[in-house]
């Protein structure tokens, strides 16, 4: 999708995925600590990093929209924290490599030619020991129709995640049906995949 797409849905009122955390991500605050440095992966209106913020990191937001950013920023600031935040095309971005504390990709969906290497980019931008925090949907939110990309190549599956992290440590990895609460354009049951995974040690 364009950015032209996400700048559209992004200038429409309010805020399109809600002003709350994902609630995957927020099941996983025991991973976060105060002085953290977190990089939010296509953050669209800051949701998620501003609440990684208000946890006390440093926080990344890296988007394709402008639109998004800019209500990322205003966001933040009803909440009292600040953000840094980055507009870049993700697969043409210069990714930070052993930069990262936290890594959060939460319903970011590449297209399958550039998939495989903006998740080894991801995995790259951890520090040895960070941790990357990813929930995606699945082919089978298809069938639901309650947000994600409606193109089946563009949705993921355990085995996928599970071979493109590989070089990770997998702590978790599951594929689950949750109840989403996100906005408008995240809203009932809905396919997902989720995990967790460890920066090894550079080689």
């Amino acid at each position: 999708m364009t950015n032209d797409f996400w700048n559209s849905r992004f200038s429409e009122p309010g805020y399109a995925y809600g002003t709350e955390p994902n609630a995957f991500l927020v099941s996983q605050k025991h991973y976060l600590m105060p002085g953290l440095k977190a990089l939010a992966v296509g953050d669209g209106e800051g949701r998620n990093g501003v609440w990684l913020a208000q946890q006390g990191l440093d926080v990344l937001s890296v988007d394709g929209s402008e639109v998004g950013l800019r209500k990322a920023q205003e966001l933040a600031r009803s909440r009292g924290v600040s953000i840094g935040t980055e507009l870049a095309d993700l697969t043409k971005w210069k990714w930070p490599e052993n930069e990262f504390d936290i890594v959060v990709a939460i319903f970011i969906h590449f297209p399958p030619e550039h998939r495989a290497r903006m998740h080894d980019k991801m995995r790259r931008a951890l520090k040895p020991g960070g941790v990357l925090i990813m929930e995606a949907f699945t082919p089978e939110q298809l069938e639901y129709k309650t947000g994600g990309p409606p193109v089946r190549e563009m949705l993921y599956t355990v085995e996928m995640v599970r071979d493109e992290f590989s070089k990770g440590e997998i702590l978790l990895l599951q594929q689950m049906l949750t109840d989403l609460h996100e906005g408008p354009y995240h809203r009932g049951t809905a396919s997902v995949v989720r995990l967790i995974v460890k920066g090894k040690p550079l080689s």
